[in-house]
C-alpha cells in the first residue's frame, strides 16, 4: 500500500505563486470576518444564494441535471425529487446542510467519510451508499474518435479502508502541529482522497463537500457564501488536467501535488474576490465626506433597487442572464431586479437577445 506523509510538507519548497496566493487569501479572510461582525443580514442572503448554486454545480459537474427552478426546490425542501437525478440531488442538499451547520463538531475520519456518502446516496436507490468500493474503478477518458482509455488507476478494493484512514490520521497530525498552512494540506488530502477513489459512485461530489468541511474546520469560510462548486465547474477542464497531472507517479509516490494546489487556492482566492464584490453590491455604496471640523467621515448610502442592478450590470463582462443578476443581488426581490433590468433596456443601458429560456442581456459600451 502507498504510504502518506504529511509532515514532509513542513520542508517543501512551494513556489512564489503559491506563496502570493497564500498572502491574498490571508488578507481577505480577514476581512470578510470583519463582514461577518458588521453585515450579518446581507451575509445570510448570500448563504441561501450559494446553497442553490453549490448543489448545482457539484452535480451537474457529475451529469446530474434538472432545471433551474427545480434547484431552488429541492435545496429548499419546497418539493419531492421526481427522478433518480433529483434524488441524488436531494442527497448533496442534505450533506451540504450538515456540513454548514455542523462543521465545527464534525471529525476527518474514514468513519464520518462514509456517514456523509452514505448521506449523500442515501434517496439514489442503488445501495451502495456509506461502503467502500468492492470492485476495482478506473477513471476513463473518451477520445475525440469516442474511444476510451484508462486515464489512471485507483487503489484497488482491499487497500481502499487503510488508505482513507491514513489521510485521515495524516491531516490531523499536520492540523494539530499547525506548522503548515492547511490551505497548502487540503487540496493535498482531496487529491489523495480523488486518486484513492473510494467509492462506486459519489467520489467527485465527496471530494467538493470535503473541500467545504476542511475549510471551514481551517477558518476559511469562504465557501458558505460564495459557490467554490460553481467556480470549479466554471473552470472543469483546468481542474482535471491539474488533478491528472499531480496523479503522475502517485502509486510510486513521486507525484507532485504542486499543481493542484495552485488550482484549488485561484478557486478559493477567486470566491474571497467575487465575496467581496458582491459584499459592496448589496451593501450601497462608501463616500468620504468632511465634517466642519475638518475631520473625514465614512458615509454608507443605501442604494435603491434599481442602482444595486445597475452596479451588478457594471460588475459584470459579456452576457449575462435574468437569473444570474438575481443571484448576485439577493438584498432585493426577484421582481424589483425585473423591474430594474426593463429599465436599463428602455434607457439602453443593456440590449437583450434570444427568447424564452435562452434569453440573456448584454451591456452597452
Amino acid at each position: 500500500m502507498r504510504h502518506f506523509d504529511y509532515m514532509k510538507y513542513k520542508n517543501f519548497r512551494w513556489d512564489n505563486e503559491i506563496l502570493n496566493y497564500l498572502t491574498q487569501i490571508h488578507e481577505y479572510k480577514g476581512k470578510q470576518e470583519l463582514y461577518l461582525r458588521q453585515k450579518p443580514v446581507e451575509l445570510e442572503k448570500l448563504v441561501e444564494v450559494a446553497k442553490v448554486q453549490s448543489v448545482e454545480s457539484s452535480n451537474r459537474i457529475e451529469g446530474i441535471v434538472t432545471t433551474g427552478t427545480r434547484i431552488g426546490q429541492i435545496v429548499r425542501e419546497k418539493t419531492m425529487p421526481r427522478n433518480r437525478d433529483e434524488r441524488e440531488i436531494a442527497g448533496y442538499r442534505d450533506v451540504l446542510n450538515t456540513v454548514h451547520e455542523n462543521y465545527a463538531y464534525i471529525p476527518v475520519s474514514g468513519n464520518v467519510i462514509l456517514q456523509l456518502h452514505r448521506d449523500l446516496m442515501q434517496y439514489a436507490g442503488t445501495g451502495n451508499g456509506g461502503r467502500y468500493k468492492i470492485t476495482q474503478n478506473y477513471l476513463k477518458e473518451t477520445r475525440p474518435d469516442g474511444s476510451e482509455f484508462i486515464r489512471f488507476t485507483p487503489v484497488p478494493p482491499f487497500e481502499t479502508e487503510a488508505c482513507i484512514h491514513a489521510i485521515c490520521e495524516n491531516f490531523r497530525i499536520i492540523a494539530e502541529d499547525g506548522s503548515v498552512d492547511p490551505l497548502l494540506v487540503i487540496p493535498v488530502f482531496l487529491h489523495d482522497f480523488l486518486c484513492i477513489h473510494p467509492f462506486d459512485d459519489g467520489n467527485g461530489r465527496m471530494s467538493r463537500l470535503l473541500t467545504l468541511l476542511l475549510l471551514y474546520k481551517s477558518g476559511y469560510l469562504v465557501g458558505k457564501y460564495i459557490s467554490i462548486e460553481k467556480f470549479i465547474e466554471k473552470s472543469k477542464d483546468a481542474y482535471y488536467d491539474a488533478l491528472e497531472a499531480a496523479s503522475a507517479g502517485w502509486h510510486e509516490e513521486h507525484d507532485d501535488p504542486t499543481v493542484f494546489v495552485k488550482y484549488m487556492l485561484g478557486v478559493i482566492l477567486a470566491c474571497y474576490r467575487e465575496f467581496e464584490s458582491r459584499i459592496n453590491i448589496i451593501s450601497g455604496t462608501t463616500v468620504v465626506t468632511e465634517t466642519d471640523s475638518g475631520k473625514k467621515k465614512v458615509v454608507t448610502i443605501r442604494s435603491k433597487a434599481y442602482d444595486v442592478v445597475k452596479a451588478s450590470v457594471d460588475s459584470r463582462i459579456g452576457k449575462f442572464t435574468k437569473r444570474e443578476l438575481t443571484e448576485i443581488c439577493p438584498s432585493i426581490s426577484g421582481k424589483s431586479v425585473e423591474a430594474a433590468l426593463k429599465k436599463l433596456l428602455d434607457e439602453g443601458y443593456v440590449t437583450k437577445h434570444g427568447t424564452g429560456r435562452s434569453t440573456f442581456y448584454v451591456k452597452r459600451y
